[in-house]
């Protein structure tokens, strides 16, 4: 194996766009839901933090992405889930202080579904 090809196979997995996209559209959900964190009654629950995580949503969901080992499809599926949720309790609005968690948990339940054997 020449060098070039041994160093391309110790390179990180490249990060798949579907990442960068999902990263953004929860990024903005999160913070138009903070504004109106003071105008429309939201329910707390065991995914609120008592602060938003210092780390950006994009990180997040691209260290899941390196270490969790699933699919592109996943993050998808975890964002379908995710979209169904808020659906199903419209108090309970994705915001920084837990859309963290929220997401660990949907991509959670995506990869039991999609990848796990």
């Amino acid at each position: 194996m020449s060098e070039q090809q041994h160093t391309a196979n110790l390179d990180p997995p490249t990060v798949p766009n579907v990442i960068a996209f999902l990263s953004s559209l929860l990024q903005r959900v999160a913070e138009s839901n903070d504004l109106g964190l003071r105008f429309r009654p939201q329910r707390i629950s065991a995914f609120h933090g008592l602060s938003p995580p210092t780390i950006s949503v994009q990180s997040y969901l691209e260290r899941i992405f390196k270490y969790a080992n699933c699919s592109p499809s996943c993050f998808v599926v975890a964002y379908v889930y995710l979209d169904r949720f808020v659906q199903r309790q419209p108090l309970l609005a994705i915001n920084s202080f837990n859309v963290h968690r929220l997401i660990i948990s949907s991509v959670l339940v995506s990869v039991k579904f999609m990848d796990d054997m």
